[in-house]
């Protein structure tokens, strides 16, 4: 077994943390939902829900892997009492990092595709159809799919093989870094756009008429898709922020790491508004385009701007190492968790796992072309399953463990998960959260699960019916 790593600064700690927060949620999802469900009030709920319901578990996935200084692997039975079974919990995180990967790796693809294409000029004059065109043909194409997934793999692998110092920690602060520089550069140049005013005020400006003009069922709906969104942007549920607590120290307590990465992640999606939606204003584009926008709407604004293809080059690399990180944090906590199940060295975990999780992303890549008849109604295509079993299933139901964990007597229990949680300097996790935390967030998880489910049985009633 290898001598276990810790991070070289506490700065290494929170970046890659947040690198493995941020990712597709904050720069794909989180713009376009916003348009979708009203702009500025959706976005004051978001933030609402990312500390009342998101952050806790964050500071208890840290808390285990520091309380347990093991990977996700061995933390449970570190810390668990003595006969129980609580350890049973890691399997989720393993097959929901594994299964988010199969996925993941095939979009973060399309936005390394889509780099080359924008630096390159395919997008030139192009119309909005030609556009879309382009994407269509993209997701046609099963070599081009496959091809642009080995290199996300690649990168992957090569980053966690040379270990936590000298390969996560040092190309995840250049990638953070990197990703905040061209955040700025695009800010700045999407807000001075002639017209871009109105897209500012879309986004900045709450108006809470919105959220209730669909009545009761379109409120429930916006409170569901802002309450998913702080839920499953943070990645909490499937451990694998815990594995970056179980490398840090003692020195400063949880709540204010926590509160520090989930800033850094609000940033980082509030700052994607910034660049979408006043461009939109600026070139007359629909801003509730839908996943679509990025991929078949914003190379067209893009385009429409003097040196279009730099600009768009940017966002792409901005887009693409926002989900790149996501992938190096992930592929860390997979190689941590084989290397202390198995007793891997970490040649020999990068190697099984990076083999491994590329095969099992085939499915995905082809499940845009060649075997894109794979569906399920009410879910989608492959790439929809898989994103299905993730988000609605494996990220609320571990975090519903954890939770249980955390704050039951037959578990860590409250007292020594909040022993844990305020050892060092800083903020300290307020203890009159108590019954907050041990039964309103747990009811909070439920009714994600359960809202998941209403639209895809409702789809199914449907099809029965017809």
């Amino acid at each position: 077994m290898e001598k276990r790593e810790k991070f070289a600064s506490r700065l290494g700690f929170i970046l890659i943390s947040a690198g493995c927060a941020i990712g597709l949620g904050n720069v794909w999802r989180f713009p376009y939902i916003t348009g979708k469900y009203g702009g500025g009030a959706f976005v004051l709920l978001y933030i609402v829900f990312l500390i009342a319901l998101t952050l806790p578990i964050v500071v208890m996935e840290f808390g285990i892997g520091r309380a347990s200084q093991k990977s996700y692997a061995r933390a449970f039975e570190a810390i668990e009492p003595a006969g129980t079974k609580w350890h049973r919990i890691k399997w989720i995180g393993f097959i929901g990092c594994y299964i988010l990967m199969m996925f993941y790796m095939v979009v973060s693809g399309w936005l390394l595709d889509y780099i080359v294409k924008s630096g390159s000029g395919v997008f030139s004059g192009l119309s909005t159809s030609q556009v879309a065109d382009v994407f269509s043909g993209m997701l046609s194409n099963p070599l081009e799919m496959i091809f642009w997934t080995a290199v996300v793999v690649l990168i992957g692998a090569l980053s966690t093989r040379a270990g936590l110092q000298k390969g996560v920690e040092r190309i995840t602060k250049v990638l953070m870094v990197a990703l905040f520089v061209v955040l700025a550069l695009l800010s700045i140049r999407s807000v001075t756009l002639p017209g871009a005013s109105a897209g500012v005020a879309f986004y900045l400006i709450p108006d809470f008429a919105r959220l209730t003009a669909g009545g009761l069922p379109g409120l429930l709906e916006v409170v569901y898709a802002a309450m998913g969104q702080a839920f499953f942007t943070m990645s909490v549920g499937i451990g694998a922020l815990a594995i970056f607590g179980s490398y840090i120290d003692k020195s400063h307590a949880l709540p204010g790491e926590a509160l520090r990465i989930g800033a850094l992640d609000t940033v980082v999606a509030f700052m994607a508004g910034l660049i979408i939606f006043p461009a939109c204003a600026a070139f007359g584009v629909n801003p509730q385009g839908g996943p679509g926008l990025v991929f078949q709407t914003l190379p067209v604004v893009f385009e429409s701007m003097p040196l279009g293809n730099v600009w768009g080059c940017l966002f792409f690399i901005f887009m693409s190492v926002a989900a790149l990180s996501t992938v190096i944090a992930v592929f860390e906590f997979i190689m941590s968790f084989s290397m202390e199940q198995w007793n891997l060295s970490r040649k020999q975990a990068v190697l099984i796992n990076s083999c491994a999780l590329f095969v099992l992303a085939i499915p995905c890549a082809l499940g845009f072309n060649v075997w894109s008849a794979c569906t399920v109604p009410g879910i989608g295509n492959i790439q929809g399953i898989e994103d299905f079993i993730v988000s609605n299933n494996l990220l609320p139901l571990g975090s519903l463990a954890i939770l249980v964990f955390c704050t039951h007597k037959r578990g860590w229990g409250w007292k020594n998960f909040l022993k844990e949680a305020d050892e060092g300097q800083g903020i300290k996790f307020p203890r009159c959260t108590r019954v907050y935390i041990s039964y309103i967030i747990p009811l909070l998880i439920v009714f994600i699960l359960v809202m998941g489910y209403i639209p895809i049985v409702s789809k199914w009633i449907s099809c029965i019916a017809s």
